[in-house]
Formats: C-alpha cells, structure tokens, sequence
C-alpha cells in the first residue's frame, strides 16, 4: 500500500472540513517537517502535542491538535489520530495554560513515561536532554522498536530492549552500534571544547577513552575496600558523629597519611582530611554507606561493589571529578584539566602543573570576579579537592608534608577570551586543609583511574539548566 500522500490528504481535508485545514498544514509540517508520514512514530506525535504544540506553535492549540487528528485519520493512521483526541493531550494543554511551562512539561513528561515507548536511562548510556545527531537518531529509533513491540503484543523489558537495540551491530551502521555511534559524538564533543589549549590537551585522548578502562591487576582503591570492610559490622561515631580515634589511627598508619595529619598527631578524623574524603565518597558519592544512629554501616550498593572489583572501580573512578556542593564547571574544568596532565607523566612539579592548568581554563575564558586571567593561586581550592581524593582512594604516590591552604579568588566565566561583559559568577569549592604543595605523581593504578575519570566525564549526557 502505497504511503499518504500529505499534499492529497489536506487537500480532501480542505473539501470536506475547510475550517480546519490551515491547522492541519502547520501541524504536520511542524510533526513531520516535510517527510513522508510513514516516518513518524508514535513517541514524534506525543512530542508534537505535548511540548512543541503547546510551546512552539501559534494559533488554537486545542483546533490544531483536532485538525491533524483528522488528517491522521483520512491517512489511516488511527492509533495516533487517537492520541490527538485523547484525555491526556487535553489534560497536558490544560496544564501548559493554566499552570506554566514548567507544570506543562512535568505532565508531558509523566504521561510520555506511561506509553512505554520512552527509552529509558540502561547502565551503557544515560540520555541527554540536549541530544546531538547521533543520540537523537539513536533514540528515535530505540523508541520506534519499543513501540513496535507494544503493538505486536509481546512482553516488553524497556529497559533489556533498549540495552540490546543500542548494543547490536547494524547493517545501516556499517556494522557499528548505535551505542559506539553515541560516545564517539559525546567524545568529540567533549575534545572540542573551549579554548585552544584545551583542546590541544584533550585531542589525544579522544581515541585512548573509546573503550572502558580495564580494572587493575594489581590491588587499588585499597582505603575504600578496607572502609567497606569494617562498616560489614558496623563502624563507631563520635558524639560529633566522627569516626573514632582508633580508626582514623589505624587509617593513617595503614595508608600513610600520619605525616599528613593537621595537628602532627592523629587524634580523630578531623586530624586526617583523606579519610574525611573517603568518608564523604562512600556515603554520599556512591551511597555504599549509611548512618544509623551513631554508626556506619554497609548498604545493598556497598556489599555489591565489596563483591565486585570491576563495579567498585567504575563506581569510584568517576567521584574524581564529581562537583561539591556549590561547585560550578571551573573547578570541575580545573580537576579535569589536571587530570589530563597526570594520567600520561611520572612526576609533575606543583608549580608546573599550576602553570598548564590555568593556561587552560584562561583560554576557556574564565576569568577572577575583578576581570584578572587565571592564576596559580586561584587553583589552590580545587586542586586541593583533587588531591585529598587522590590520597583517599589510595591513588597518588607522592609523598608531602603538610601545609596551609589559602583561600582561593572567586572566578567568573565570560565568553571564551573576554573579561568584559556580564560575566557568570563561578561557585567556590569549600577551602580544606591540604596535603601540601608538593610534586605530583600517580600510582599505575592512579593514571588509569584518571584516565577511567576522564572517560566518564566525557561520556556524561548534556542537561539542561536545572535537570542534573
């Protein structure tokens, strides 16, 4: 059966309902944008009348949606006619005009959930809100085969057919996934980004980042598996809901972090700022902790990853370049940035990394809230955040005496290579206690979980403002 022809469909519609014809021309150029309709899935029309009609389209969104539910109709295509007569777009309309956008697309949103043609999120890839050409084609076609096989009747595991539809090699790929289509575009897209320095520093590791990260053969993530360990039975707070004097001791000896200890003597944790770290990665960075009452013990997510080396290491790589709270992209950039540099040298002076970092995030166009480039100094607070990481997760070498940590100048972005403007003022990492200011270098197991770290902050979907 030949496919509608839309030009012969609007004109039947203009004989036979001429008052709504003109609706139904814009409603099927905005939905089908000048292909044929047989290219169209059920997941296009919902976003047609659930978040563009209401948002984008002018004119009687009510009459709109009524028109090309009919020229639908005349196409034979009764199932989404359906949809534009429905309750639920109705429903949706009322909400955009009587609540606000944002209530609008909250109720777009939970009704397109309810179809079972939305892909959902799968372990290999978290979608973005902001999707390149290869991710959307990847997702309208994973929405197209879910809605297939709600149609056909078959039992649907969203989440198993969206995991084997972006997974499988296709003939129309040239034998690639969809997959491998998707973190190649998120790759590049991560080594384009602002500033020539950056870019020079992140071209080669568009290849090496292509495929996951091989765990270690060798023991790593040593402080995290014994921290797991202990909280199997539980481990003792302080009435300020520290850990007790006995295992900060213990971790310092065990790990080497005395001759980093605030006071010279551990006395608790606050005497030993990477066990703070690693308190704060396991409870709230990977969830592998709780508290109950006043004692650590182990989660579901914890013994898990006890359980499994490759899961703990893909967890607790990442938490390398995880933002604090009220952190924005510069300190994250900075971290970033270093890492880069660390994952491929033995030893890096602090000062020369100090130098190599801030020729970057200048050239990205971030600038002091008084309009100065970049200077060493005003890394201090998120390196330093780097560095006790590092130390917490057993993955730095270096040995450092300690020494004081001063407070960073706040930072603003601008454009790229301007201090002019109304620049976006820039969050300021929490100024801690540091490890000292001494050279740089990772443990092997250290380079690869940068380069791991790397790979899933390159790897991580786009967001919009306000969406994670």
């Amino acid at each position: 059966m030949p496919a509608p022809d839309v030009a012969a469909l609007l004109a039947q519609l203009e004989r036979s309902e001429p008052d709504i014809a003109e609706s139904a021309r814009v409603a099927v150029e905005w939905l089908a944008g000048g292909e044929a309709l047989e290219t169209i899935s059920q997941f296009d029309v919902c976003e047609f009348l659930w978040y563009t009609l209401p948002i984008k389209v002018p004119g009687d969104q009510a009459t709109i949606a009524r028109a090309l539910g009919e020229l639908l109709r005349l196409a034979g295509m009764e199932r989404y006619a359906a949809l534009c007569d429905s309750p639920a777009t109705a429903r949706i309309l009322q909400t955009y005009a009587r609540e606000g956008e944002e209530a609008g697309a909250a109720a777009y949103h939970r009704e397109l959930e309810a179809t079972g043609v939305l892909p959902p999120d799968i372990a290999e890839l978290s979608w973005s809100s902001i999707m390149g050409p290869e991710e959307l084609g990847a997702h309208v076609a994973c929405a197209a085969a879910l809605e297939l096989a709600i149609v056909a009747g078959d039992p649907v595991d969203r989440e198993e057919l969206t995991r084997r539809w972006l997974t499988t090699p296709r003939a129309e790929l040239g034998g690639d996934c969809w997959l491998h289509r998707v973190h190649g575009e998120r790759l590049n897209r991560w080594v384009l980004g602002r500033g020539n320095a950056r870019r020079e520093l992140a071209q080669p590791f568009e290849v090496r980042l292509h495929a996951p990260i091989a765990v270690p053969d060798e023991p790593h993530l040593e402080p995290l598996r014994w921290l797991l360990g202990l909280a199997r039975t539980g481990v003792r707070l302080t009435e300020r809901l520290n850990v007790g004097r006995a295992v900060a001791v213990e971790a310092a000896d065990r790990f080497g972090w005395a001759n980093r200890a605030r006071s010279g003597a551990v006395r608790g944790e606050n005497d030993v700022p990477a066990l703070t770290e690693l308190r704060q990665i396991a409870l709230h960075d990977l969830g592998a902790l709780r508290r109950s009452g006043r004692r650590l013990v182990l989660t579901t997510t914890g013994r898990n990853l006890l359980d499994d080396r490759a899961a703990m290491w893909e967890a607790a790589t990442p938490t390398l370049l995880v933002p604090a709270p009220g952190e924005h992209d510069y300190e994250v950039s900075i971290r970033e940035s270093a890492l880069m540099i660390l994952a491929d040298a033995d030893v890096v002076r602090d000062g020369d990394l100090r130098d190599r970092v801030a020729e970057v995030v200048n050239g990205e166009g971030w600038r002091t809230t008084d309009g100065d480039r970049v200077g060493g100094a005003d890394l201090t607070g998120p390196l330093a955040r780097l560095r006790h990481r590092l130390d917490a997760l057993g993955l730095e070498a270096s040995s450092r005496e300690p020494g004081a940590l001063g407070r960073d100048r706040r930072t603003t972005a601008g454009a790229p290579g301007t201090t002019s403007g109304t620049p976006e003022a820039a969050g300021r990492a929490p100024v801690t206690h540091a490890p000292g200011s001494g050279p740089w270098r990772l443990t092997t197991a250290g380079r690869r979980a940068a380069l791991a770290a790397l790979r899933a902050q390159a790897l991580r979907p786009r967001q919009y403002a306000g969406l994670g």
